[in-house]
């Protein structure tokens, strides 16, 4: 006789969704969700293991990995986020400004879409894979403070792992 249960049918198997990673780093489970979202989309773009690190450091030191909408720009607070920033015109994870060509302000606010901007300005920064994380960074980011990404790399490995644990 078969099987029972749903670990049976291939097909239920298959709609199981992967469960989602406990946070760690001292992250909060929000913040986890958005660090999963872009190892996820970057992954789906073929960016290797060191350009999700730069990433996930990049949205740590910019917002906190929250979803920021803009305190200056009203349409930014139209769209889903978990708090305010107050940079500019700045915006989502990665406080990127539609002034700036990074996009338009209601796709900025959208998690992937916003990953898919940087990891594909990071990808044409030549040499970034050789390149410190803080460095690399501020090739795409061109912040006031270039090097204050640096001091989230390790948390940055951490949460990676945790999302991709068979690539450590």
């Amino acid at each position: 006789a078969a099987p029972a249960g749903p670990d049976a049918d291939p097909d239920v198997r298959a709609m199981k969704k992967p469960a989602e990673p406990a946070p760690v780093a001292g992250l909060t489970r929000t913040q986890m969700k958005n660090a999963e979202i872009i190892v996820r989309t970057g992954r789906g773009m073929g960016v290797p293991r060191r350009g999700l690190v730069i990433a996930v450091a990049t949205a740590m030191q910019e917002s906190n990995l929250y979803n920021l909408a803009s305190g200056v720009i009203p349409e930014s607070q139209r769209h889903p986020h978990q708090g305010l920033g107050w940079d500019h015109d700045s915006v989502g994870l990665f406080q990127q400004r539609s002034s700036s060509g990074w996009g338009p302000v209601d796709r900025l606010m959208d998690p992937e879409f916003a990953t898919r901007q940087f990891l594909g300005a990071l990808e044409r920064v030549p040499g970034w894979q050789q390149m410190r994380l803080t460095d690399a960074a501020q090739a795409v980011q061109v912040s006031a403070y270039p090097d204050h990404y640096a001091k989230h790399e390790w948390r940055a490995n951490e949460v990676v792992d945790a999302i991709l644990p068979t690539e450590r």
